[in-house]
């Protein structure tokens, strides 16, 4: 209402703010959900090709599925794709300032398995992903370890030292371990594609069926939002 025409029906122009003021407080009271609606959750999938989804149409993805299940299960949350083919951990090192961009407010580490391919030092993967989740504890990001382990072909040794990184972090910081990513996967020709390395469509679903609880523990229940 202009203020003229405010005039002309006798209604001040302060007046008419303070009673819209009003309404707008009256309507939050009564229908609080539509008035406020909480965000919804950021949760950074932040790994390799097993995250980015190699080889898979991209409703087949492991971020697009967990999201999924999770608005399924009644969690209203958005799963990025921080998943880079490829990538190791000193590469998920390299780019996590350029993922932090998007404001995830938690995160699936999932990163080892092209370091643990090629065989190098269990010492530096492991100084990569000390870094990588030092910085996102600084960012304030809760963070899911997906932990990784190494070919026999390295030898027993170097699984050995390869395998004992993620819980030895996971302790260090504090953060949840989900002990092997590709638990129920790997080696398995019906759940891979042909390299035998990358899940198919069906062993994504495994993998979100798999871990699926454990992030569900690590964000807060749908009724406490």
């Amino acid at each position: 209402m202009a203020p003229r025409v405010a005039r002309r029906y006798g209604v001040r122009p302060r007046r008419l703010v303070n009673c819209a003021a009003i309404l707008a407080t009256l309507l939050c009271v009564a229908f609080p959900g539509r008035a406020s609606a909480d965000p919804p959750i950021r949760l950074l999938a932040f790994g390799d090709s097993l995250t980015a989804g190699y080889g898979l149409a991209p409703a087949d993805v492991f971020p697009v599925k967990l999201q999924a299940r999770l608005k399924a299960d009644g969690y209203d949350a958005v799963v990025l794709n921080g998943g880079f083919s490829g990538d190791t951990t000193a590469g998920g090192l390299s780019r996590i300032k350029w993922s932090l961009q998007d404001r995830p407010q938690y995160a699936i580490v999932e990163l080892g398995a092209n370091d643990a391919l090629r065989g190098m030092s269990p010492v530096v993967a492991e100084a990569n992903l000390d870094k990588i989740l030092a910085r996102f504890r600084d960012a304030h990001v809760k963070v899911l370890l997906a932990g990784m382990r190494a070919p026999a072909n390295w030898g027993a040794l170097y699984q050995y030292r390869f395998d004992a990184i993620y819980p030895r972090l996971a302790q260090k910081y504090g953060v949840p371990l989900y002990p092997f990513f590709l638990d129920g996967v790997a080696l398995d020709p019906t759940l891979n594609q042909g390299d035998g390395l990358h899940p198919n469509a069906r062993g994504v679903d495994v993998i979100v069926a798999r871990i699926g609880p454990a992030v569900e523990r690590l964000l807060p229940h749908p009724t406490g939002r």
